[in-house]
């Protein structure tokens, strides 16, 4: 059964397997979590769950919103996100999903915002190298050569240029659980995920397990 979940970035720190290796983790406050919709084949043309994330007063919530979450006869939440999963047979609305829905050594996609960096230059974007340095130089930082003379004349697609850069939906692939803390709701996944402190992120089984 393929499994999902919303949480929040707490930080990253380092634990010791059973060979006192140094593994670098992810700290994740997995859930709780419910089921506030399940969407049918027959209803809505496809499966998929939607489950809710992240206690909020009710007068925050616009009164839609708020119908949404009384029609389910569950508690409002902050966040709400859509999983089409492969068998959603085993879920019900108002069903509570915690970190233990996944076990220690799964593999997961990790799906979340990547901290936003503002308008940046070439360098700091795509990694180009600078120009010289010395006092006759006009190109320190520039973007470099903007294309040919005559012919073409315009800028090649693809020319690395200042932009915005960051704040984007980023996927994390075949992440290892390595540790779960049940009675914490916490979730500890090898390596990095996307997003600052506090993000909230969605969790899934690995589509390439």
């Amino acid at each position: 059964m393929k499994k999902a979940i919303l949480a929040k970035k707490i930080g990253m720190t380092q634990i010791f397997d059973e060979n006192a290796n140094l593994i670098p983790v992810t700290v994740l406050e997995a859930g709780p979590c419910v089921v506030v919709q399940k969407k049918t084949t027959a209803n809505d043309g496809y499966e998929a769950i939607q489950i809710g994330f992240g206690d909020v007063k009710e007068r925050r919530m616009i009164k839609p919103a708020l119908g949404h979450f009384k029609k389910a006869g569950v508690a409002v939440k902050k966040y709400l996100k859509e999983f089409r999963l492969d068998d959603i047979t085993s879920y019900e609305v108002g069903t509570e999903i915690k970190a233990d829905t996944f076990t220690v050594g799964d593999k997961v996609d990790v799906t979340g915002t990547s901290k936003g960096k503002g308008y940046q230059g070439a360098i700091k974007k795509y990694g180009q190298s600078r120009g010289p340095m010395a006092h006759g130089s006009k190109s320190h930082r520039v973007a470099g050569s903007m294309g040919a003379a005559t012919s073409p004349g315009r800028v090649m697609k693809g020319k690395g240029l200042p932009s915005h850069m960051g704040a984007v939906q980023i996927t994390v692939q075949n992440l290892e659980v390595a540790r779960i803390d049940v009675d914490k709701n916490l979730i500890l996944l090898k390596g990095a995920v996307p997003g600052p402190k506090g993000t909230v992120i969605a969790i899934k089984d690995s589509v390439k397990a």
